[in-house]
Order: C-alpha cells, then structure tokens, then sequence
C-alpha cells in the first residue's frame, strides 16, 4: 500500500468562492487561508512529511492592485501570528519562488521563519511564493550553466528550488479547473493527480482524507508492468 510523503496543492477557487459567497474576492482569500490552516494540521494527522501550497504565482501580480495589498497583508499576518504554532506543532516553513519582488519586510519575516523554524521535523510546509515551474526551471539551466555543471536529470533536480526534496505523490487541484497553471511542472511528472469541482474555501479534512486513501489504493508501475 502506497502512504503518500509529499502532497502538493493548488489551491484554487478562493476569488470566485468570495464572490458567490461573501459579496467578495478578498474575504474568499481569508477563508481560504483558514481550509489552508485546516488541511497544514489534516497532513500531521495523516503522517504527510511535505506539503506544498501554491500560495502566489507570477501570474498573480496581474490581479487589481488592492487584491495583491490584500494577499501580502494575509501572508504577513500568518507570518506573524502562527510562528508560534509551527513551532509547537514541528513544522518547518520552506519558501520556494522568488521573494525579491515582495515588500522588504515581508522578505524579512519570510527568512527568520524559515531559520527560526528549521529544525523541526514533524512537516515541511513549502509555501510557493511568486513562483512559476517555467522560470524555476530556466533558473536551474541558467545556474548549470554558469557553474559548467553538465545537464541531466540529477543535476537539474539539485538546481531547481525544491533541492533535497521528494517530488509530490499527490497533487490536488481544487476550483473545478483542470490545469496545472505552471505548477512544479518539472517534479509532478509521475505524481497521481486529483482535480475537486470544490472551491478552496469549501474543502475539508474529510475530502482531503478520501484523497490519500484513493492514492494508497493505487498500483504505481513508473512505467514497469
């Protein structure tokens, strides 16, 4: 029986879930941020040791500028508040993007959590942030390149910003979009992928728990018979 290690999330369908619900994109963001708190507790449970949360992508510096000061303001709030409960509960905070974009304080907390936070060992929480697999992945070329590394797979793994850790077993789309929108493109190419019709907001332990135990039912050949 397969136990999953590592679970990936794109975590869509907050804005739209906003709207029908809450007469807005930005209160959809602040629920979302609770199910993202939910399921970060549902993975100890489950005895999952990575999850990756596509908190930010490149693409998203396109969305109206008050959405964005709201979605920062979200994340140094978490950043905030929680350093505490991620201690205690042994979850070790990794980023994976590219943060210089971000406002200096916020760069500033999101590099004294991730050392304050770096040795526990019950989860590793990676919070995709400004990131997109595309230019990850030119990135690691591009530092192969300059350090006149030769290209293979085992290279580019050790370049690429998720270094020293397991691709995802699982990937989870919720939002009722079937898509990866430049998402780990590089790590999930043999992850088992779910796509939820539930919006983000709308998803719980119990949805999240029939997913792992569907990937545990699963025979996974990696192109063996």
């Amino acid at each position: 029986m397969n136990s999953p290690k590592h679970v990936a999330i794109i975590m869509d369908g907050n804005g739209r879930w906003g709207i029908k619900n809450k007469k807005s994109r930005n209160l959809g963001h602040k629920s979302g941020l609770k199910t993202a708190e939910k399921i970060i507790a549902s993975s100890i449970k489950n005895n999952i040791k990575y999850l990756t949360l596509y908190a930010f992508s490149t693409e998203n510096w396109k969305r109206p500028i008050l959405e964005i000061k709201f979605l920062l303001n979200l994340l140094d709030s978490f950043l905030k508040e929680k350093i505490d409960e991620l201690n205690k509960n042994g979850i070790r905070l990794k980023i994976i993007g590219n943060i210089k974009k971000f406002p200096k304080k916020i760069q500033i907390k999101l590099k004294n959590v991730q050392k304050i936070t770096d040795k526990n060992k019950k989860l590793q929480l990676i919070l995709a942030l400004n990131y997109g697999s595309k230019s990850e992945i030119v990135n690691a070329i591009k530092l192969m390149k300059s350090k006149k590394i030769k290209v293979n797979e085992v290279s580019v793994d050790n370049s690429l910003y998720t270094k020293g850790i397991p691709n995802p077993d699982i990937l989870i789309r919720t939002g009722n979009t079937n898509r990866l929108s430049n998402f780990l493109l590089w790590q999930i190419s043999y992850s088992e992928i779910f796509f939820v019709k539930k919006m983000w907001p709308d998803f719980n332990e119990r949805d999240y728990k029939n997913i792992i135990v569907r990937f545990k039912k699963i025979k996974r050949n990696f192109g063996n018979i």
